[in-house]
């Protein structure tokens, strides 16, 4: 049991992020998370534990928060490119809060599921449970 609370809470975590960015109105809630990526693109800059590829990785970043401003695709690449960066600090052993050994690890599973909440569109919870009308029509 003790293994599966640093796997379930940041899916938690991830979907209580969703359901909270879902209460921003539209076109708000997308250009508000383009700057959430922008930030964790930069979450890991202080560190330096990469050094130079610390700013490339940030550069990145804000190129695809930038392109977040109009897209929620590229906010959804956005996460998984920190995912990725997070798993490359947990492998090095520099974690993304100093003093949460595995605050890293726990990051690369939250944020892929904010990764599917934003390719899927960063609809609110109501949208999710509609079905397509295309869908509905064939039920019929």
């Amino acid at each position: 049991m003790p293994y599966v609370l640093p796997v379930v809470m940041p899916v938690v975590i991830g979907i209580v992020y969703a359901l909270l960015m879902s209460l921003i109105r539209e076109p708000h809630r997308r250009r508000f998370n383009s700057l959430m990526v922008g930030g964790a693109g930069a979450a890991y800059l202080s560190g330096g534990a990469l050094g130079g590829w610390e700013f490339a990785f940030t550069a990145v970043a804000t190129y695809v928060a930038y392109r977040g401003l109009e897209s929620w695709t590229w906010i959804g690449v956005g996460w998984l490119l920190h995912t990725a960066w997070d798993i490359v600090h947990h492998l090095k052993g520099q974690p993304i809060i100093p003093f949460l050994h595995d605050s890293s690890y726990g990051c690369a599973i939250c944020d892929p599921v904010i990764a599917l909440w934003c390719l899927r569109g960063g609809l609110p919870p109501r949208a999710w449970l509609r079905r397509p009308v295309a869908a509905r029509q064939r039920a019929a």
